[in-house]
């Protein structure tokens, strides 16, 4: 299975924009129908030609009831001008101006150019058609002062941005209060830029992938996938999801908890005052403190249902809380009783640690007890609501 080796890879490369399919688009944006009724969308991400994103909501613009729509590129985009195109023949540039400048389209109506009795796609490409694009002055980066003029006219952002730039592209949306319904990578829920907006209820996950896993179309890009899931010209990158700020229904919907509580089945962590659980399936019903889940609870949390303590990760202490111990560690302090035994263990200061008889992953070793320690991935520490 392909994993988030492609997407540091693409983040090197700066080749980490990739288009999103329009089954993807359509099955997460029938979730906020009523909401787009009467709001200015911006697409500040998305070649007005190529991106998907413009094309859903150019074929529905009447059907959402949408005020106003937006779309800008950027400049220096690798797939600007290269992917795919929304129509047969390509809108006219000069040449000195084509794959060099970037544009934007406002869209205030769209209109049955046809005549057909349904505005469609078509309908869309002739009003285009008939109103050139307008070059933009400056590159299109979405921190430019005239995308930001953009931004400031609109209600909600939707795109999916370059992963990259995803911690500085969330805290423009913040600093200007936007609406946001967006693409971004699982472990971005543990960013320290992100991590207390879904503590605070500022930010929470969309309705998701399936499996979370996404295709993307990006040609320029190698695919690491096996070669029953590789899809030509795509690139399959792992636990992705949509980020939003945008009330639905699924984070109003409870967890059917059905499994007990026994100390044997969820340990305590040795340095946080909390239980183990591995799945969030496995959450117990019938216990009220503190519990250590995986990020990938976040798909299924519901704000009524729990409360967010902190996240056990290396390096967060300012989010969880100080732990109640410290490990032998070069740099932090030391518990006296553990030594070194192959790995260092640097990340169990701060990670979640439980005991145990193996060695296991980042892991210290205490010589006269034959106790060994082993650090797990990170955990949302959460609490049941009364």
């Amino acid at each position: 299975m392909a994993n988030n080796k492609n997407l540091s890879k693409a983040n090197k490369a700066k080749k980490d924009e990739f288009y999103t399919q329009l089954v993807d688009i359509e099955n997460e944006m029938r979730h906020y129908k009523p909401f787009f009724k009467g709001k200015t969308v911006f697409c500040n991400c998305d070649d007005p030609y190529e991106s998907n994103f413009v094309k859903y909501f150019a074929m529905n613009f009447a059907a959402l009831g949408l005020k106003k729509l937006i779309a800008t590129c950027y400049a220096t985009s690798p797939v600007m001008y290269t992917q795919l195109t929304l129509f047969g023949n390509e809108v006219e540039f000069a040449a000195s101006d084509k794959g060099k400048k970037p544009y934007k389209i406002e869209i205030t109506e769209v209109k049955d150019a046809n005549g057909d009795g349904a505005i469609d796609l078509d309908d869309f490409e002739t009003m285009l058609r008939a109103t050139p694009p307008k070059l933009l002055k400056g590159d299109g980066d979405f921190r430019s002062d005239e995308c930001i003029e953009l931004l400031k006219q609109s209600d909600v952002v939707v795109t999916n941005p370059p992963f990259s730039l995803f911690r500085e592209y969330l805290a423009q949306l913040i600093e200007y209060d936007k609406k946001f319904i967006i693409i971004g990578n699982q472990n971005a829920i543990t960013y320290k830029e992100v991590f207390p907006l879904i503590k605070d209820n500022k930010m929470w996950l969309g309705y998701g992938f399936s499996g979370n896993v996404g295709f993307f179309i990006n040609s320029r890009y190698e695919d690491y996938a096996k070669s029953s899931q590789h899809k030509e010209g795509m690139i399959r990158v792992s636990g992705v999801m949509w980020f939003t700020n945008i009330d639905i229904q699924k984070r109003h919907e409870d967890l059917i908890l059905y499994k007990h509580y026994t100390a044997d089945e969820y340990p305590q962590y040795d340095n946080y005052n909390a239980i183990n659980v591995d799945k969030t399936a496995d959450i117990p019903c019938d216990y009220d403190g503190a519990m250590g889940v995986p990020i990938t609870f976040m798909d299924k949390y519901n704000p009524e249902q729990f409360e967010i303590i902190g996240l056990l990760q290396s390096s967060t202490d300012e989010q969880a809380g100080i732990p109640n111990l410290r490990y032998y560690n070069d740099f932090l302090e030391m518990r006296q009783d553990m030594s070194y035994t192959g790995s260092k263990g640097g990340k169990a200061n701060g990670n979640p640690v439980l005991q145990g008889k193996s060695i296991k992953g980042n892991f210290l070793y205490n010589e006269k007890t034959g106790e060994y320690v082993h650090s797990v991935y990170a955990r949302i520490l959460i609490r049941k609501r009364a």
